[in-house]
């Protein structure tokens, strides 16, 4: 009887408003997923509906293996240690296998074991990383507090993972990964000097990664005028402009939009919130990004009440999903709306991707489990002093 209460009282302690947010997102996301994707998937796969069914697909082994991984204790997780950078760094490198390694669009990002779809190596190497970069910070927070040398310890794994990541190329998922690190840093007590000079070092790092990369530096500078190369690197962003402003006030309608049939590159990926902005127009975007609000701030009160009751490494945890989701968001928001440059980050819940999917599901399921965890009658004591 003892075993069945103490599961009750976990299923009892689920964040509703979180639930109600992912929800929402996967139904809004598969049904903006299927208009954007019916004319690429018809001539591509011979079915109209094959992304969909993929993406389905994706959700249904993403809510599977969450459930598994609901039922695992959050703890248990910081037990890993650096064994997790380091299978996350042999899935980075597992790319570069030949017969494995899968090159998409100059892009060597994927791989494929034969069972199953193609990985995305970044998706299940970046919880990995989060789970260790959270550990460590939990483990280390008196060394953290006192000097720049507990910042090198990490870099050894993860420089190694931003190296293996840019030559893939993936520009975005190292600037999340370093971005997500800095921050983590930030909130576990990294001093203020020390935090400012790790941003300065990583926005001059950054800097000379597109001044000497003919790509990258391509990309900014049709960013910078994309009319002018609207025949070229301007391509995509143009045809992104084109679609939101079409949209106006309640959009053109759901399933009537023209600069997804073949006008708008990948645009069931990268750019599908370009065509939520064109059929919905500007309340339908409003409603997304309320209930990526919704997801992204209940993550971030879950941390806090992590912390609050003195559960240091799942408050870390929460926290740096947190971050790394608001971070996605709004790089892709940028970069359909034109305020950066193509980073190649899809919108989360939303755009086609099957490794991506059941990563974020996964990724979602431990930051449930962390909140059910909280002892409701712990958080209000700490709450009401």
């Amino acid at each position: 009887m003892r075993p069945n209460r103490k599961q009750h009282q976990l299923w009892e302690g689920i964040d509703k408003l979180f639930l109600i947010a992912i929800v929402f997102l996967l139904f809004a996301g598969i049904m903006m997923l299927a208009s954007a994707s019916m004319p690429i998937a018809d001539r591509d796969l011979g079915d109209p509906y094959g992304y969909v069914f993929k993406q389905s697909f994706a959700i249904v082994l993403g809510l599977l293996f969450g459930l598994i991984i609901f039922s695992i204790p959050s703890q248990f997780l910081e037990k890993f240690g650096i064994a997790l950078p380091i299978i996350a760094l042999l899935l980075l490198s597992m790319v570069y296998i030949p017969e494995i390694g899968i090159k998409v669009n100059g892009a060597t990002r994927w791989i494929n074991l034969g069972v199953g779809p193609n990985i995305q190596v970044v998706d299940p190497a970046r919880l990995l990383f989060l789970i260790y970069i959270s550990g460590y910070c939990y483990r280390q927070q008196k060394e953290l507090r006192e000097g720049f040398v507990s910042l090198l310890k990490p870099m050894i794994f993860i420089l190694p993972a931003c190296t293996l990541l840019l030559l893939q190329p993936d520009f975005g998922s190292t600037v999340v990964l370093l971005t997500v690190t800095a921050a983590l840093f930030f909130l576990a007590g990294f001093k203020l000097r020390y935090f400012f000079l790790l941003i300065i070092i990583l926005a001059l790092l950054f800097s000379a990664l597109v001044y000497f990369s003919p790509y990258k530096l391509a990309r900014v500078v049709s960013f910078m005028d994309p009319w002018s190369m609207a025949d070229k690197g301007g391509y995509q962003l143009v045809n992104s402009l084109i679609a939101i402003g079409s949209g106006g006030f309640f959009g053109i309608g759901l399933g009537e939009g023209v600069q997804k049939l073949f006008y708008l590159p990948e645009a069931h990926t990268d750019f599908i919130f370009a065509i939520i902005a064109e059929e919905l127009g500007l309340m339908g975007t409003i409603l997304f990004l309320s209930f990526y609000t919704l997801l992204i701030s209940r993550v971030f009160i879950i941390a806090f009440r992590a912390i609050s009751i003195e559960r240091l490494f799942q408050g870390y945890l929460c926290f740096s999903i947190g971050i790394w989701i608001s971070i996605q968001v709004i790089i892709n928001l940028g970069v359909n709306m034109g305020l950066l440059p193509t980073k190649g980050l899809i919108l989360p819940l939303i755009s086609y991707g099957s490794s991506s999917m059941i990563m974020t599901l996964i990724t979602l399921a431990i930051v449930l489990r962390i909140g059910c965890e909280i002892p409701r009658e712990k958080i209000n004591k700490k709450i009401n002093g």
